[in-house]
């Protein structure tokens, strides 16, 4: 699972636990003025994931780490898929980061207010 919050002018994401172990990522630190937006979308997780490198997806278990899909990267961290909110980013390393959170919903409202 992961922690989103703000601190500052960045987006920060923690991942916690053995999430660590399986994204080899323990934290992504991203700029508000490079993220476009978040969104609650449980359905994500049925979609394809792309190549693995490096990460660990065990179907149904865990989506964790970095995925190349169609020219992009994306960061997942997704046990399970009912608390999964995608962020959308423009000029990052990751086009997106589809996270498993705590509260979808107040994750989204989070960084829309930021946003703002």
């Amino acid at each position: 699972m992961a922690l989103v919050h703000i601190d500052g002018d960045d987006l920060v994401v923690v991942i916690e636990g053995l999430d660590k172990l399986w994204a080899l990522k323990s934290s992504l630190t991203i700029p508000l003025v490079n993220v476009r937006g978040a969104t609650a979308d449980p359905g994500i997780a049925a979609d394809p994931k792309g190549i693995r490198a490096p990460g660990a997806h065990v179907p149904g278990v865990i989506t964790a780490g970095t995925f190349h899909l169609d020219g992009e990267k994306v960061f997942w961290d997704v046990k399970d898929p009912s608390k999964t909110v995608v962020i959308e980013l423009a000029d990052e390393r990751y086009a997106r980061l589809v996270l498993q959170v705590d509260n979808p919903r107040a994750t989204v409202a989070l960084v829309e207010n930021a946003l703002r």
